[in-house]
């Protein structure tokens, strides 16, 4: 459930004042008919209807006399009974509109008119009149509704109608009576054709409508499952709408839902058939269940249930970029360790406010995803954590907040899934520019406001060839049939442009293909070091080929085994080193010792290690990475790596130490060539074109934010170019 986020729809439009409005309509209309016919028929009393208290009188000895054929000895002994019970209580109702708290208006447009029957459109206008002293008076009260509950502040679950204003005592008044004749036999007999009337029907749901019983409204109920399941389809709609599912179905099915508790609010008519006040406004009976519910329990909203969460507005001349994406260290992926990058060098600048959201896992997750059995008991820990790493590396201090979200890791998927409606971690006040790092991944579940809406710009990045993984499982060509689908649907759905990191990823709608990801800092002084070294006659490399990488069959392990099994007499004496952790470490190793490969495995590490500096060769055969990080983080070493002709590493061709292969022969030359040579020493543009300063300027670019964050520049450059 969305409860951050909640869409509320009340407005001045929207007021429980204009539902009561609309009520006294339908009453006034049926009442209407009935007293059509009452006039035909008392044309004898059209000249007694001068005041209010002789118009009342009227009206009830034209429908003892005229309506109902009561007999001639009934009328004389019955009605003016009836009638001097009546006096009284509308003489209470006149004293009650003297009273000085209601307003002078509604005394001014609660007037009689000289017509027979019960002057409802006098009513509907005080109504209307209040309405619009509402309306002013709407700012002044927003504050005093944020600290009362909601049912305290229009007066229920109180002893007397409490409240800021009471039960209205005319309402009471007339409820009483209703209850009084209702049991008194001779209105059963006089008035029998009318006591079970559309008109009288009405009258008392309208009433049931305007306000609740107290005792009915000390304990706000629960929500129940009908009502879960609405919530949860109008939470869907956005998804329901890209799978076809219209709208209005949508609202049927809310209203169905809902049906069983508004019948319990409202009667519906017996012989109309015709949808009643709350059919027309299940959405928003909807919307105040869900924040009845909320605010019984405590729950407080960023907001409020009152505020209009509108999109935003900086106010402080600081645009605001959150950064969401689906791993956090020490998981060392790329979903984790590129994200934080780009948020400390967003931030860098010191342009706009960054936020970096990232999943938290419970310990037993922690356990199965986080390597060298590290774990953390709160955010707090982890957060320091995730500082002191990028620190240690980026060699500045990076002002940017980082937040949680709960997550769950799925091992089916070998994934974490966020658990909920992420986007409601994300306070209104600061939903501006979205980063969502792989959008499809966070949107699979996705059931909250729809990005595009709360966001005033939203980028995706795309990190993963999702279609290749699947397409490895059983049934794995259908699974990736349905999945392609879906993942062009939440991208079109949730951003308003997408960056896919090289051609290996789904061609995606608003999509545009570019690298804007940067090497960390430190593997670049790495990199300088060996070429300092190797300027002063010093031998940079000792140690041949290596591989390093998350030990699943997915991340290139097969091909590698494959590669390394069919050309085991081509590569005699070759020996290559192995770091990685994973769920097929098991598997993996049993394998290669089965078909007698020269591999040495190790427990994964991180790729800066001191250990892994003297090797001269990293080698990389897989094909379902997007853009390799270890690639990368290799060629700014210095080293050499020996890789596929594969689109996802396109960007890496520029590199004379990149060395690519078509077919398992090339793969052996290359390696062979690689071992025999000494790498090149990177230019000055190659080192800048790998840095995270570059990479963010490309993201600026193609993500448009730099005409977002910097309109005037933009357009300063622009008439440049027209000039």
């Amino acid at each position: 459930m969305e409860t951050t986020s909640t869409s509320t729809r009340i407005n001045r439009n929207n007021t429980p004042f204009s539902l009561i409005s609309r009520g006294w309509k339908e009453v006034r209309d049926s009442a209407d008919a009935d007293l059509q016919l009452m006039r035909s028929r008392a044309n004898s009393f059209k000249n007694l209807a001068n005041s209010f208290d002789r118009e009342i009188e009227n009206f009830f000895n034209s429908a003892s006399i005229a309506s109902f054929s009561v007999p001639s000895p009934l009328k004389s002994s019955t009605s003016p009974d009836f009638v001097k019970k009546l006096r009284p209580t509308f003489s209470e109702i006149r004293r009650a509109y003297s009273a000085p708290e209601i307003s002078k208006k509604v005394l001014e447009k609660w007037g009689p008119r000289a017509t027979l029957g019960i002057d409802l459109s006098a009513i509907k206008n005080a109504i209307v009149a209040w309405e619009v002293d509402e309306e002013r008076r709407w700012a002044v009260g927003l504050d005093r509704r944020r600290k009362l509950g909601f049912r305290e502040f229009w007066g229920e679950g109180k002893e007397g109608g409490g409240g800021k204003f009471g039960e209205w005592k005319p309402i009471r008044v007339l409820k009483r009576r209703l209850r009084e004749f209702e049991k008194k036999s001779e209105f059963g007999e006089i008035f029998g054709g009318l006591k079970n009337s559309e008109f009288v029907e009405k009258l008392k749901s309208s009433l049931k409508a305007i306000h609740k019983e107290p005792q009915e409204s000390k304990e706000v109920p629960p929500l129940d499952v009908p009502e879960l399941l609405a919530y949860l389809v109008r939470q869907s709609e956005p998804f329901l709408d890209q799978l076809g599912v219209r709208k209005d179905v949508c609202d049927k099915i809310v209203e169905s839902l809902c049906s069983s508790r508004k019948n319990q609010l409202l009667l519906p008519s017996p012989s109309s058939g015709e949808s009643t006040l709350l059919d027309e406004n299940a959405n928003d009976e909807l919307d105040l269940r869900i924040a009845s519910v909320l605010q019984s329990t405590g729950h407080c909203n960023d907001g409020g249930f009152w505020t209009d969460l509108s999109r935003h507005h900086p106010s402080d001349g600081k645009r605001h970029v959150a950064i969401v994406t689906t791993a956090s260290l020490p998981w060392m992926t790329g979903t984790a360790v590129n994200p934080l990058f780009r948020a400390a060098y967003l931030a860098k600048s010191e342009k706009q406010n960054v936020t970096l959201l990232v999943p938290w896992l419970c310990k037993s997750d922690q356990e199965l995803v986080y390597p060298n059995n590290l774990t953390f008991t709160s955010p707090e820990e982890q957060e320091n954590y995730i500082r002191n790493w990028l620190e240690e590396r980026i060699g500045f201090k990076a002002d940017f907040k980082i937040s949680f979200y709960p997550g769950k890791f799925a091992k089916e998927r070998r994934s974490i899934i966020p658990a909920g409606d992420t986007s409601q971690f994300i306070p209104s006040k600061d939903a501006d520019i979205a980063i969502l790092e792989e959008p499809e991944h966070l949107n699979w579940y996705h059931h909250g406001k729809r990005w595009t809406n709360k966001f005033n710009h939203v980028v995706g990045v795309v990190h993963t060839n999702y279609l290749e993984y699947i397409k490895r499982e059983k049934n794995g060509a259908l699974q990736a049939f349905f999945v392609k689908h879906i993942n062009n649907l939440v991208t079109r759905a949730y951003c308003h442009k997408v960056l896919r990191l090289s051609a290996a990823t789904q061609d995606l709608p608003k999509s545009v293909i570019c690298n804007v990801h940067g090497v960390n800092p430190k593997f670049l002084k790495i990199g300088e070091k060996v070429a300092t070294e190797r300027e002063l006659g010093q031998q940079a490399f000792s140690k041949g080929a290596y591989f390093l990488g998350k030990m699943v069959w997915a991340k290139g392990y097969k091909e590698l085994i494959d590669l390394l099994a069919k050309h085991k007499n081509d590569l005699d004496g070759f020996k290559l080193d192995v770091f990685g952790n994973g769920e097929d470490a098991n598997e993996v190793q049993i394998t290669a010792k089965r078909l007698d490969l020269n591999l040495n495995f190790l427990k994964g590490r991180d790729h800066a290690d001191d250990s892994l500096h003297g090797y001269k060769v990293f080698i990389n055969p897989s094909l379902s990475d997007v853009l390799c990080t270890a690639t990368a983080e290799a060629l700014a070493m210095g080293k050499f790596v020996v890789c596929a002709d594969h689109p996802s590493n396109e960007y890496f061709r520029s590199f004379p130490n990149c060395l690519t292969y078509k077919t398992s022969e090339d793969f052996v030359a290359r390696v062979k060539e690689a071992l025999a040579n000494e790498p090149h020493p990177l230019t000055p543009e190659q080192i800048y074109n790998l840095s995270w300063e570059a990479a963010t300027q490309r993201f600026m670019q193609y993500s448009e934010l730099d005409r977002i964050l910097d309109p005037e520049k933009n357009d300063v450059q622009l008439s440049k170019t027209n000039g």
